[in-house]
């Protein structure tokens, strides 16, 4: 079975995690982590941008389906509950071989101190 993680939908939630100023840049994403609102839930959340820097519609999808797919294979074990986070498409994001988008991410999680070890309860 699949495990999702919620996404951030509201354009102020995405402008709280930016304002908090941790944030992390790799060549294939820029992670930004704030601490979760109580009233949220019991989980972390994500969301995901890609700006018209990154290229046309087709490879801005296809930039946010590469994290969607990143975030699905670590995040569900590795997401600090108490934290939101939110993933920024960058050039490289696209075209840049798995494992490393995969190393970029955990990268970044550990960076921000937003990495936990172990498999989720």
């Amino acid at each position: 079975m699949r495990t999702t993680v919620p996404h951030l939908k509201q354009r102020a939630d995405f402008l709280r995690v930016a304002a908090g100023r941790r944030r992390c840049a790799m060549p294939g994403v820029v992670l930004q982590v704030a601490p979760r609102p109580a009233d949220t839930g019991a989980s972390a959340r994500v969301g995901y941008t890609a700006s018209r820097k990154v290229g046309n519609a087709v490879v801005r999808n296809r930039s946010r389906r590469r994290l969607r797919a990143a975030v699905a294979a670590l995040l569900p074990r590795h997401a600090d509950s108490a934290l939101d986070y939110v993933l920024i498409a960058r050039d490289a994001t696209a075209t840049r071989a798995w494992p490393a988008l995969l190393g970029d991410l955990e990268a970044a999680m550990r960076r921000l101190r937003a990495w936990r070890d172990g498999a989720a309860a």
